[in-house]
């Protein structure tokens, strides 16, 4: 397997170039959405030059979605127009004043609370229904993230996939109190797939579900690469950004870092990087040469954490386990100890053979070589075929993928032994995740399954 380390991921800039759009709304119903609307991006484009980093100033191919006027124009003409405005008063009416009882998830970015609200429903002649939301608040105070919220409204307003989140639509406002601006979201009841893989909902995922979230995502991320009118590269694409809806569909969200594709005839495009550590492809790291194909290393990191039920990176575990991708290494070409990092949770549930070969499909994500990558419309393909084959045959009976056959996908048999060892190596497991639960509740730290690994900017 070709796994590698990169440590250039400490440094943080201020802000990357900035981002910048059309102006007012047609859908704003009020004048005071309708100025701060076209103060948001009139803001957010006079910064580019002022805040650009200075790698991106020495890339004379840099492309930020804000420094292409004639793609905003694109996206403008193509704006949907079902995309809402709504007033900050009925944001607030609809949280409750923003209650932290209706919070459920919190970022670097702001907050996102429950709500709901009344949209037209085009089916009964518009007649406004009422409609379960996530509303996500922006920190007023400051412009992190600024740029990141009219990315969502400029590319959410025109990007429609069952397999990415729905906005429904946005407020921007000033008072007083300073910028209001806010995102208002379908609401996706089942969480997010970071929540169920660490344990924070009590049932843990079956295998089979695991496998069509998997699908899920890759339709998702194939359909922003390759169905488009224009590419774009997800560029933060982790388990916590994979939400769940109520029949256990995958949806990506969180687009604030997406970024337009190299056009063509050109095989990338120049950044500053920026995304989650343990999850960025070491070439964007080292290079800031950014394609789809970094993308597609990042969802190679997420199938591994399917099937281990460990973050990419976990600082709370022995230093030889902190880092996903080097942890697994010695296990994944041995089929006597592969069932050592399966997800303890799934207590036995889970073909073996199909786990061989979903790791076999996360080491091609993995390669070295960018262009080696499949892209994820193939990859949609090869989970296609795994989750065929797994549904066809009982799990029970399902075999372990032998070393010298891993390549071909074979079936050979697993030891008695070995199958003792990983059921001793699971109780040692999860007894050690309940000791550490015990001791982070008893002495008020931070349990490590809900510690959350942040944005990080750097520049060359």
């Amino acid at each position: 397997m070709k796994c590698f380390h990169f440590t250039n991921g400490e440094r943080r800039e201020d802000e990357e170039g900035g981002s910048g759009g059309s102006g007012g709304s047609d859908v704003v119903s009020r004048v005071v959405s309708r100025v701060s609307w076209a103060r948001s991006l009139s803001v957010a484009s006079s910064s580019v030059d002022t805040r650009r980093s200075e790698f991106d100033s020495e890339c004379n191919s840099s492309r930020d979605l804000s420094d292409s006027l004639g793609f905003h124009e694109f996206l403008s003409q193509r704006r949907a127009n079902d995309l809402r405005v709504f007033t900050f008063a009925e944001l607030k009416s609809a949280t409750r004043g923003f209650s932290r009882a209706l919070l459920i998830g919190e970022g670097g970015f702001g907050c996102v609370y429950k709500g709901v609200v009344k949209v037209p429903d085009y089916e009964k002649d518009g007649i406004d229904s009422k409609m379960d939301v996530a509303i996500k608040q922006l920190n007023r105070h400051g412009f992190q993230g600024h740029k990141e919220w009219i990315n969502e409204v400029n590319l959410l307003g025109v990007v429609k996939h069952p397999n990415l989140v729905k906005l429904v639509g946005y407020c921007a406002e000033d008072d007083e109190r300073g910028m209001q601006r806010l995102l208002v979201y379908e609401l996706m009841p089942n969480k997010s797939l970071e929540d169920h893989l660490l344990g924070r909902v009590p049932t843990p995922l079956l295998w089979m579900t695991r496998l069509k979230i998997a699908q899920d995502a890759a339709r998702g991320l194939a359909y922003l690469h390759e169905e488009m009118d224009f590419q774009l590269i997800f560029r933060d694409f982790k388990t916590s950004n994979v939400l769940l809806d109520e029949d256990f569909n995958a949806k990506l969200s969180d687009f604030g870092l997406a970024r337009q594709g190299p056009p063509e005839g050109l095989g990338h495009i120049s950044t500053s990087v920026v995304g989650t550590v343990g999850y960025a492809a070491p070439e964007y790291v080292q290079t800031g040469r950014l394609t789809a194909k970094s993308d597609v290393w990042s969802f190679g990191v997420v199938l591994y954490e399917l099937i281990t039920g460990r973050r990419a990176l976990e600082r709370n575990l022995p230093r030889a386990e902190q880092k996903l991708l080097e942890w697994i290494r010695p296990y994944v070409s041995d089929s006597k100890k592969f069932h050592l990092i399966v997800d303890p949770r799934l207590e036995w549930q889970y073909c073996i053979k199909s786990a061989q070969k979903l790791a076999v499909l996360a080491n091609k994500c993995l390669t070295k070589q960018p262009k080696s990558r499949p892209k994820m419309s193939e990859v949609v393909e090869m989970l296609g075929s795994i989750i065929s084959e797994t549904s066809s045959q009982d799990e029970v009976a399902c075999e372990p993928v032998s070393e010298a056959e891993e390549v071909k996908e074979e079936t050979s048999v697993g030891t008695d032994e070995s199958i003792k060892q990983g059921k001793a190596y699971r109780k040692k497991v999860l007894d050690l995740r309940e000791i550490v639960n015990l001791r982070n509740r008893s002495i008020g730290k931070l349990d490590w399954r809900n510690w959350t690994p942040g944005l990080v900017r750097t520049s060359e």
